[in-house]
C-alpha cells in the first residue's frame, strides 16, 4: 500500500494540509467536520490556559507540544474560515504581520529605537488607538474583548476610563469604596434577591480590581498566587492527617485550622 503523501510535507504545509484534510466533508473525520467556530472557541482558550500551565511550572518539554496544541487552534479556525469563504491561514499571517510592522516603526521603520519601555507603551496605545478610529471604534472601552476572565476585563475597562480621567485620584479612596461596598452587602443580604446579591458581589470584585490596579498588582496573578498557596497548605492537612490514619472529613475544624497554622509557620520558616 503507497503511503499517503501527507507524509512528504513538512511544517506548516503539513499540519495545513492535515486540518484541510480533517475537514473534507467526504473522507474527513466527523467529529472536526461538525464543528464551528462557537464550538471550538473553548478549546482554544483551554490551550492558551495549558501553554501557561506548562510555563509557570517551568516544564519546557510540555511547553512545545502545548504550543503546538495553540498553534493547531488557529489552523482549525483558519480552515473554518477558509471553508465558509471568509479567509484563510495566509490571510491570518498577512494581517499580522501588517500589524506588528505598523505597532513597531522603531524597528521596522525610521523612528528612533532610543526610547524607555514606558514610552514604547505609550507609542503601542496611540497606534491602537488609531486602528480603533479606523474600525469606527470611537468609545473608550470599544474592543475591551468581552471574553477576558473577568478580573483581567476589569483592569482594562478600568484603564482605559483613568485615561481619560474617570479613576479615583488616591488609593485610599478605593479602599474606603471597598469597605462601604462590603458593609452595605453584609447588611442588607437577607433583604436581597438572588440577582441583586450577585449584582452587589460584582460590585465588590470590580472595587477589588480597582485597588489591585492601583496598587500595581494584577489581580489575576494575585488570585493564582493564592490559589497555589490554599492548594499547597491543603494538602499539607491531607497530609498530616493521613499520618494519623484520618481524612479531612473526619477531622474538625479546630484542628484543621491547627494544621492549616502549621503549614503556613513552616513556609514562613523555609
Amino acid at each position: 500500500m503507497p503511503q499517503d503523501p501527507i507524509h512528504d510535507l513538512q511544517g506548516m504545509p503539513q499540519l495545513l494540509e492535515i486540518m484541510r484534510r480533517l475537514r473534507d466533508p467526504q473522507n474527513g473525520c466527523p467529529w472536526d467536520i461538525e464543528q464551528t467556530f462557537a464550538t471550538i472557541a473553548p478549546y482554544t482558550i483551554e490551550e492558551a490556559y495549558e501553554v501557561r500551565d506548562a510555563i509557570e511550572r517551568e516544564a519546557w518539554d510540555e511547553l512545545k507540544s502545548e504550543l503546538g496544541d495553540l498553534l493547531f487552534q488557529s489552523v482549525f479556525h483558519a480552515q473554518m474560515a477558509q471553508d465558509a469563504g471568509m479567509f484563510d491561514f495566509q490571510d491570518i499571517v498577512g494581517a499580522i504581520s501588517e500589524k506588528m510592522i505598523n505597532r513597531h516603526p522603531h524597528v521596522f521603520g525610521d523612528e528612533s529605537r532610543d526610547k524607555s519601555a514606558a514610552q514604547q507603551t505609550l507609542d503601542w496605545e496611540k497606534v491602537k488607538a488609531a486602528e480603533r478610529a479606523a474600525k469606527k471604534q470611537t468609545g473608550v472601552l470599544d474592543d475591551v474583548a468581552i471574553a477576558l476572565p473577568a478580573l483581567q476585563r476589569a483592569v482594562k475597562l478600568q484603564n482605559r476610563a483613568a485615561r481619560v480621567g474617570f479613576d479615583w485620584p488616591a488609593t485610599e479612596m478605593v479602599l474606603d469604596k471597598l469597605q462601604e461596598e462590603a458593609r452595605e452587602l453584609v447588611e442588607a443580604r437577607d433583604k436581597l434577591t438572588e440577582d441583586e446579591v450577585r449584582d452587589e458581589m460584582g460590585d465588590i470584585l470590580f472595587v477589588v480590581a480597582n485597588l489591585a490596579r492601583h496598587l500595581g498588582v494584577d489581580p489575576e496573578e494575585a488570585l493564582r498566587g493564592t490559589n497555589a498557596k490554599f492548594t499547597r497548605r491543603f494538602r499539607s492537612i491531607e497530609a498530616a492527617l493521613a499520618a494519623k490514619g484520618k481524612h479531612p472529613k473526619d477531622s474538625t475544624l479546630e484542628e484543621m485550622d491547627a494544621l492549616w497554622d502549621a503549614a503556613k509557620a513552616a513556609e514562613k520558616a523555609d
